[in-house]
């Protein structure tokens, strides 16, 4: 056995080892946690959205900010936040280009179409009579637009919401293994802003922590990365997508680099804090480009999207070539 040979059987024995750790790490996790109450009714909903029509690319897409709980009866909670923008306007664009959606959001956070309204917008152009209520023609049009593309595709579309930690990673497996069956034409867009550090339930109050009890110190678990065993053992013949938010430009490209080594998955969007809404670094393991918004008027998601289904199509159509061989 040749010294190149040694190295990449050492490199690949790792990569296994690794990814049992990984998958052990997120039993433990969840071994911590009781299953969600409805999680047989989600198992149940997208099997049959995903059953109807497994001829359609499906795009499981995870957005908003998750929730950590200080207390078992929870008054107070540590928050990751996020509007959810980026991952309510991707939606739209995949269902545009013929995509079925899986939106599994944060409760209360944007959801397609109706983040286009404005609630006291709408109810300042209303008028009311006798005969029922209008809308004024400022509002009217764009309403009415909305409402059409959302009619056009509200069949291609599953919503599932969560607010804790806990709830979106049980979710967040559970979905993924009933995408399995969909094969290469299942891409996950992994846009949620996920807590990185948790209170176990043990460490939990039960009750609201007193402020008559003075200051309090709390210690967080780190979460285990789920993203490996995700790739690995949940859907592994997906093209999946993730995201990396950073503050510091000169670090952002080598820890998206450094996720696709560990994590093993296909695409990282890259964005900085403060220009996320005008330019993204697009990472794979072999090259980096930079998208940026030419126009004020556009939304930045209708690039990252064309981008994202361009290079799963290409996905799709090597896994295929693959099978044809064998």
């Amino acid at each position: 056995m040749s010294s190149i040979d040694q190295v990449d059987g050492s490199s690949i024995g790792s990569m296994q080892k690794k990814s049992t750790n990984y998958k052990d790490q997120a039993d433990d996790f969840f071994s911590n946690f009781l299953e969600p109450n409805n999680l047989n009714q989600i198992r149940s909903q997208v099997k049959q959205f995903i059953d109807c029509d497994t001829n359609h690319p499906t795009v499981l897409i995870t957005s908003g900010g998750t929730t950590v709980p200080m207390e078992h009866n929870t008054v107070r909670f540590v928050d990751n936040f996020s509007a959810g923008t980026r991952g309510s306007a991707s939606a739209e664009y995949f269902l545009e280009k013929g995509y079925k959606v899986i939106f599994l959001y944060r409760l209360k956070s944007l959801e397609p179409f109706t983040r286009h309204i404005n609630v006291w917008q709408l109810m300042e152009s209303l008028s009311s009579s006798d005969s029922g209520s209008q809308v004024g023609p400022s509002i009217g049009d764009n309403l009415s637009k909305t409402v059409k593309i959302y009619k056009e595709n509200k069949a291609n579309i599953l919503m599932i919401t969560f607010t804790t930690l806990a709830e979106y990673l049980y979710y967040l497996r559970e979905i993924s293994f009933s995408m399995q069956p969909l094969g290469p034409k299942a891409a996950l867009y992994l846009a949620a802003a996920v807590s990185d550090f948790y209170i176990p339930p043990t460490d939990m109050a039960t009750h609201k922590i007193q402020s008559k009890n003075g200051p309090i110190s709390l210690v967080f678990e780190l979460v285990p990365k789920m993203l490996r065993p995700l790739v690995k053992f949940w859907v592994p013949s997906a093209f999946v997508v993730s995201f990396k938010l950073e503050t510091d430009e000169s670090i952002l490209l080598d820890k998206a680099r450094k996720a696709l080594l560990c994590y093993g998955h296909h695409l990282v969007i890259a964005n900085i804090l403060h220009t996320r809404k005008s330019q993204v670094l697009i990472v794979t393991e072999k090259e980096s480009h930079q998208i940026t918004l030419p126009n004020p008027e556009m939304e930045i998601e209708s690039l990252i999207v064309d981008e994202v289904i361009s290079r799963h199509k290409t996905f799709i159509n090597m896994k295929l070539n693959v099978e044809k061989l064998i």
